[in-house]
């Protein structure tokens, strides 16, 4: 599935499944309204899958894995090799997400779209663009045909899972020095101080925080990445896991798979993918607000409303992770529920 049929694929929500599910959840014996966002996120979910039957019991964590060349320039705690070793854990079962995600009843995917070695693993699926970017403080990460590649990739994951079985994902990704990544992409897009949207990622020092604005500064300044031209920013200051999101955002909505939006690397591939094809803005379903600094200027450009707020700047999906709970709690309600007449209850009326 090429990019440019995946957006002329993706339709606007369906507003008659939408339409039938608000008036089912009214139909429910309690308040109306009465779950609040909860209520508007399985509404929205009917209309991606344009059903009003809702069924979320198959979920799986989906997670890009790619090494940055930008680790070069001392922009991160940690050394590639970290990278091969959570990839390979996300396989095994051991990584911090794993262990959330089997609470939550979810599979973990890990995708290896562009680490700097070879990864072992049978639950990883090797989809291999480059063996990690290069270092954008000397030349741009990569080429726009590669960007497009990987963008392609995270389309093509999102139908395999749709073809698995899965009704629902979260999206993911390790890769260290993909928050130096995603604050130079995210600067490029909304033309953002470099200082407002950059944080310390995993743990930076006050002079690394120094060092890893400089890098992306001049990074920016020297490749001179089109605003309006999602692809040429990934393309020159972006890294293959951000790609491989984007096209999972897209590819997700083109096939009808509601997927959940992470934190602020997975919310910054949301905008690419919403910069691409507008009407994926509908299809976004949100889960934290991300402690990094761009978090809160992503919302606000997505105009998506995080429900859970515990501070997390853990990456791999697990802010995402978190809102499956929550989502199969609503969904055993508005599946299972008592009506009004069920009830022998009189119907709330809306009011004036």
């Amino acid at each position: 599935m090429t990019l440019e049929q995946t957006i002329k694929d993706i339709l606007p929500l369906d507003y008659e499944a939408m339409a039938r599910a608000k008036v089912h959840w009214d139909s429910l014996a309690k308040p109306l309204n009465g779950l609040g966002e909860l209520e508007k996120l399985l509404i929205r979910i009917a209309g991606i899958r344009r059903s009003p039957s809702i069924d979320l019991r198959h979920k799986a964590v989906v997670v890009l894995c790619a090494d940055n060349g930008v680790v070069a320039e001392g922009i991160s705690q940690s050394g590639q090799d970290v990278t091969k070793i959570i990839t390979e854990n996300l396989s095994n079962g051991t990584s911090t997400v794993c262990h959330m995600a089997r609470a939550a009843g979810a599979d973990v995917i890990p995708v290896d779209i562009g680490v700097a070695s070879e990864v072992e693993g049978d639950r990883i699926l090797h989809r291999k663009v480059a063996y990690g970017t290069r270092n954008m403080a000397k030349e741009p990460v990569m080429t726009r045909a590669q960007a497009i590649r990987a963008i392609e990739i995270g389309i093509e994951t999102a139908y395999w899972c749709q073809r698995q079985g899965y009704d629902i994902i979260a999206t993911g990704e390790m890769g260290i020095g993909n928050t130096t990544t995603t604050s130079a992409v995210v600067a490029a897009l909304l033309h953002a101080p470099v200082e407002l949207v950059t944080g310390r990622g995993s743990g930076l020092t006050t002079e690394g925080l120094h060092r890893k604005i400089q890098v992306i500064s001049d990074a920016l300044a020297r490749w001179k990445p089109d605003q309006h031209d999602p692809i040429d920013i990934l393309s020159k200051v972006g890294g293959f896991d951000l790609c491989g999101l984007t096209g999972l955002f897209l590819g997700s909505a083109a096939c009808g798979l509601p997927a959940i939006v992470d934190g602020v690397i997975s919310g910054a591939a949301a905008l690419c993918a919403a910069r691409l094809c507008p009407t994926i803005r509908d299809y976004l379903i949100p889960s934290h607000h991300t402690a990094e600094p761009a978090g809160a200027l992503l919302e606000q450009a997505l105009d998506i409303h995080p429900i859970l707020d515990a501070h997390m700047a853990l990456g791999e999906g697990t802010g995402a992770v978190l809102m499956f709970g929550l989502l199969d709690a609503a969904a055993s309600l508005y599946c299972n529920g008592n009506t009004f007449d069920d009830s022998n209850i009189e119907a709330y009326q809306p009011l004036s």
